[in-house]
């Protein structure tokens, strides 16, 4: 009894330890992950992560014990469940999600398993004797006989996704040398400084970030404006939209100021103002001009040759 209490009070105190040094946390799904492969895991995160695995009921009741003077910890609670462990980190999530998915490992099928994915058989040569024909037949698989072997002719789908692999499935899948399944860790969330979210929010760039951001600052906007309710992304807009009418009432009375007056005579007088605007054309359409005389001398320097050529042979 004593060792169980010494165990417990000492993963406790690891976890806890863990918790405080580390701001992020991979919740991560081990089920088929080979002891091999958790040795290369720990080995692949070495210095910049921490793999700790533990008992549901273990982890629970720590985070529990936790959870007075850190409530934050709650969040964790509802994915501790089924075959789970934690990677903690304090590294770049998208590198140390990387190096987690990386290990991957083909396996066999195995009768009783549940296929994380669709099995397909592929069309072509098996090489197998005639004699197994029927053993294709039983699980619907289309053949023939070609050369003196078994040949399936089209592909099929053996094995559903989520589905549980039979025996059958399982011995043909042998028999062919298919290994359909590869296993590896999964993550099933991410816990960051407080924040609990999906692993796919890692693949969120700072664009699409940004984009929403603008968005939802443009709607803001717009909903303000239209029930007349200042907000901070409204204030500019307010603030434009009441300066134009300013401007309207300034030109439509004797009210003004400096800039006003300056916009009031542009629109008294806007002969005045444009008379730059032909100075431009008139620059601009010079080269064109020239470049017409030249085309006129040299015209006319054609004619005349055509003429001297004419009276020299006529």
């Amino acid at each position: 009894m004593g060792g169980k209490t010494g165990n417990k009070a000492g993963y406790f105190d690891k976890l806890k330890g863990l918790l405080e040094e580390y701001k992020s946390i991979f919740i991560v799904t081990v089920d088929n992950v080979s002891s091999q492969q958790m040795h290369e895991i720990r080995q692949s995160l070495r210095g910049q992560g921490v793999v700790l695995m533990g008992k549901n009921t273990m982890v629970r009741r720590a985070l529990k014990t936790f959870m007075p003077d850190s409530p934050e910890y709650e969040r964790l609670l509802p994915f501790v469940k089924g075959n789970i462990g934690f990677v903690f980190t304090n590294d770049d999530l998208k590198e140390i999600r990387d190096k987690i998915l990386a290990n991957k490992v083909a396996a066999p099928a195995r009768a009783g398993a549940v296929a994380p994915s669709d099995v397909f058989v592929p069309a072509g040569n098996t090489g197998m004797e005639p004699g197994k024909t029927s053993f294709f037949q039983a699980l619907g698989v289309p053949t023939k006989i070609a050369r003196g072997t078994i040949e399936i002719t089209t592909d099929l789908k053996l094995v559903e996704a989520g589905a549980k692999v039979g025996a059958s499935e399982a011995t043909l899948l042998n028999m062919l040398n298919i290994s359909p399944f590869t296993y590896g860790m999964g993550i099933s969330q991410v816990y960051d400084q407080g924040n609990a979210f999906p692993p796919d929010v890692l693949d969120i760039g700072e664009e699409q970030l940004l984009k929403a951001f603008s968005s939802s600052i443009t709607t803001i906007a717009c909903v303000s404006l239209a029930i007349n309710f200042p907000t901070l992304p409204s204030v500019i807009h307010s603030l434009v939209n009441s300066y134009k009418k300013v401007l309207a009432v300034a030109i439509g009375t004797d009210f003004s100021w400096p800039e006003i007056d300056e916009l009031k005579d542009r629109i008294a007088n806007p002969d005045a103002y444009a008379a730059a605007a032909p100075v431009a054309t008139e620059a601009a359409a010079a080269p064109e001009a020239k470049a017409e005389e030249k085309k006129e001398e040299s015209d006319e320097g054609s004619d005349s040759d055509e003429g001297g050529f004419g009276d020299l042979f006529g």
